[in-house]
């Protein structure tokens, strides 16, 4: 990497609307900005190239020229002021065809998706792509079909998500290429967010520990998703050493950790979509409610949320089996605003 630090401050200033017109001539960006401006009165809009969608003047906005940083994540929120408060129909329209998507991958029913597979990565391209953390696990964390507990709902779940992410902004992502990677793979630093799951189950090498505390130090932004308090979970399936095992992890990666419980008023449930309130998320497992936990930059609540903690909940269940009628569309919408919001968060902070 040219930089020592992920920097996204170029998204920041396209998501700021109180930007003064740059001078200049009238470049892609501000033609985006016109077309936006006509579509929310209901204009018809004119052919602006998706070319020039994706690539903004660089004297306009001082676009960084490191190639992770291209091309702009510009949410489409600029389109209309109800945007940010999409209905859940709005939200899984189109995902209905995940139902047959996940035939595809040996789904039956309600029942398991068959046996477990890897796909290849796709090459970095300056993209979003979505990245799945890959761990060796702890004994009994190979549950159904030989699935390890790290890719549970992959790469189903993820792929719904960049659907709704492709139709709310202008982000672009890999849709169908998934990448699942190590923390301790230099590939990983090209891609500023990281999703891991099953964290009860993570058997960290003294590799994994150093790699992540590096990407955290950088600028990388980790979502941890889908484990949980004993007795939360299904027969065998109950679980492994919850939070326990996942905080003694996370002090091999940094010393003096500090866990701060997440309250709505904070920005990453802002950033996209408005959530007021965390009670409405809808609970994946048969006991409590979810808990959201996050890590800061120096234990610093006024600094960068480097982490976000799903525990004792899974938002990727309802990403996996949208379109199926296996979880209610209200709680289905919700899991997904979750989603885009962690994501638009990790690009511009």
């Amino acid at each position: 990497m040219a930089a020592d630090n992920f920097t996204y401050d170029f998204t920041m200033a396209l998501l700021n609307k109180r930007l003064g017109r740059p001078k200049g001539p009238r470049c892609a960006s501000q033609r985006l900005k016109a077309v936006t401006r006509r579509r929310a009165r209901g204009v018809h809009r004119s052919r602006v190239s998706r070319t020039e969608r994706l690539s903004a003047c660089h004297k306009c906005i001082g676009l960084l020229s490191q190639p992770w940083a291209q091309p702009l994540a510009l949410p489409r929120r600029d389109y209309t002021r109800g945007m940010r408060r999409l209905t859940a129909a709005a939200l899984v329209a189109g995902l209905v065809a995940a139902t047959a998507a996940a035939q595809d991958f040996g789904f039956r029913g309600f029942g398991f998706r068959g046996r477990f597979q890897i796909y290849p990565n796709t090459a970095y391209d300056g993209r979003f792509t979505f990245v799945r953390i890959r761990y060796t696990h702890l004994p009994g964390g190979n549950w159904y079909g030989g699935w390890p507990a790290w890719s549970h709902g992959y790469p189903l779940a993820e792929q719904n998500l960049m659907k709704i992410m492709n139709e709310v902004s202008y982000l672009n992502p890999h849709m169908e290429e998934i990448n699942e990677l190590t923390f301790d793979d230099p590939e990983l630093f090209k891609y500023p967010v990281a999703y891991v799951i099953e964290v009860g189950w993570w058997d960290m090498s003294d590799r994994e520990a150093e790699g992540l505390r590096t990407y955290l130090r950088k600028g990388g932004f980790v979502i941890v998703d889908d484990f949980k308090v004993r007795g939360g979970g299904f027969g065998r399936f109950d679980g492994s050493g919850g939070w326990d095992v996942f905080e003694a992890n996370m002090r091999r990666v940094l010393p003096d950790v500090r866990f701060f419980e997440m309250s709505a008023s904070h920005p990453i449930y802002h950033s996209f979509f408005e959530i007021d309130d965390l009670n409405i998320v809808p609970q994946a497992y048969v006991a409590g409610t979810p808990i959201f936990r996050g890590v800061y930059e120096d234990n610093d609540p006024t600094r960068r949320l480097q982490m976000i903690i799903n525990y004792n909940t899974d938002i990727s269940q309802f990403w996996e089996w949208s379109g199926t009628g296996l979880r209610p569309i209200d709680q289905t919408n919700e899991a997904y605003k979750l989603g885009v919001n962690y994501i638009i968060y990790g690009l511009t902070h």
